[in-house]
Parts: structure tokens; sequence; C-alpha cells
């Protein structure tokens, strides 16, 4: 079946082009980029790069530039700027995800697709019902890896920002992290909530906290603290989604009630 005509004009050479490209964040720019590290490695020996090859390099900020190889090895890479423009991969509204600690490596998956739904923050909590409740320093090494994965995966979706992983942090903790009058707070429960697409302030916001609980959800007596935090309870519809899915749907659904999908 033919595309229609405007769907058409959309796809161009141009477009195309575009996400075919390598991306990579970097801060070292002045007149040229030098990218260092293992981007640098990345781009040398594993993709093998060479001078005249194209990639799009990300300030971090939000800017994505168009930019050609001048000259490529393991230790640094230098690429001139061809054209500068906002990042189209960012969406117009902040969205923080506490999400309570699950078991196993469940949380690599979370921050991943979080990531690539938009994402800005992800901030891990332990509630009451958390069996996973990692030491210091085992939570330090754990915020480090769950950060190099929102690294890779905005690379790969096209961000414009490298989300932040917050620290962790006790569900009391979390709850006082919430507040402000562009904020939109949103608890995700079990037992019953409102329809998303039946919250106003979800399409008059600028910024959106949403709660999700761990395996075995949350206990009455943390939905009685989200509510009187100002939090509102919402549902993901009547069927009880893993702790894992429920983040994932659930970003999906704001960011396109917030025409951000």
């Amino acid at each position: 079946m033919k595309l229609n005509e405007e769907f058409e004009k959309t796809i161009t050479s141009d477009t195309v082009e575009g996400w075919r490209y390598p991306r990579f964040f970097c801060g070292n720019i002045a007149d040229t980029v030098l990218v260092t590290g293992s981007d640098a490695v990345h781009i040398s020996r594993v993709l093998r790069m060479k001078k005249g090859d194209i990639a799009i390099i990300c300030d971090g900020c939000g800017t994505d530039l168009l930019c050609r190889i001048i000259t490529a090895s393991e230790s640094a890479a230098e690429l001139e700027i061809l054209e500068k423009k906002p990042s189209e991969g960012e969406p117009d509204v902040y969205l923080r995800l506490f999400q309570c600690m699950p078991k196993s490596d469940k949380m690599d998956f979370i921050v991943q697709k979080a990531v690539e739904l938009g994402a800005s923050e992800i901030i891990p909590v332990i509630s009451k019902r958390c069996v996973s409740r990692p030491d210091d320093k085992s939570a330090a090494k754990k915020c480090e890896r769950w950060q190099r994965i929102a690294e890779e995966a905005s690379k790969q979706c096209g961000r414009g920002r490298i989300p932040i992983i917050g620290d962790f942090c006790s569900y009391k903790s979390a709850l006082g992290k919430y507040g402000g009058s562009d904020t939109a707070g949103i608890f995700f429960y079990e037992c019953g909530g409102a329809r998303l697409n039946d919250i106003p302030e979800l399409r008059e916001c600028s910024r959106i906290d949403v709660f999700i609980g761990s395996e075995g959800g949350f206990e009455v007596s943390e939905a009685e603290l989200a509510k009187e935090a100002g939090l509102i309870p919402a549902t993901l519809g009547k069927r009880i989604l893993r702790c894992e899915t429920a983040p994932v749907a659930a970003i999906a659904v704001l960011m396109n009630i917030t025409n951000n999908m």
C-alpha cells in the first residue's frame, strides 16, 4: 500500500541518514569536538571510523551536532562541526521515576526502558516490601552501573540528555522530594485509583513524579502516606503488572498523554 503524501514528506533522505549515524555524548566542544576515552576507542577500534566519516555528537544539554571526523585514533578523535540543532529525542515534560527496588537484575531493564521512553531521572527507593536491600557499598556500585546503562540507552534512542540516576533513598525520603506547583505526582496502587486519561493535572504540568512499587506493591500505610503528600492514586488497569512492566507501561502512557510519544 502506498504511503500517504503527508507521511512521505517526512521520510526524506536527510532524516533517514540522521538515524544511521553513530551518536556520542561529549562536553569537550569548541571550534571542533574532541572525543577521548572509551568513546574514542569505540570510534576507532570497534566502528573503524576514519577521516571523513559522519557522527552525531550531543553536548548533553539538548543540542545535537552533525560532525565529520578529522582524525581518529584510540586515544582521541577530532571532529569538525557541520551543523547544530536541538535534539529531537527530548520530551518537553520532566518525568522522575521513583522505583521501589526489585529483586535480581530487573532494575537494569527498568532503567534502560525508562530512558528509551523519555524519563529524565530515576531514583531507586527502599519501601517496606522490598526484598532487595543493598548496603551502601553495593548500592553505590549499582547506581554506577545504572548510570552507564542510562548513557548507552540515551545513545541508542537519540536522547539529547543523559538521564540522572539518583542515590538510593527511603520511601519517606522519596515522598519528601515530591512537590511544586508545576508537578503532578502519580502513585500507582494495585488496590485502585484513577485512569491516567482522567487526571487533568497531567495535561497542564511540566514535571511528573511517578511512584511504582516493587514485587508485592505498597502497604496500606504507604498508600496513606502518599495521599497525605498530595500524590494522586492511579491505576494501569485491572490486570496486575509485574514491577518491571508497570514503569514501562506507565511512562509510555504518560508520554502519549503529554504529546511526547
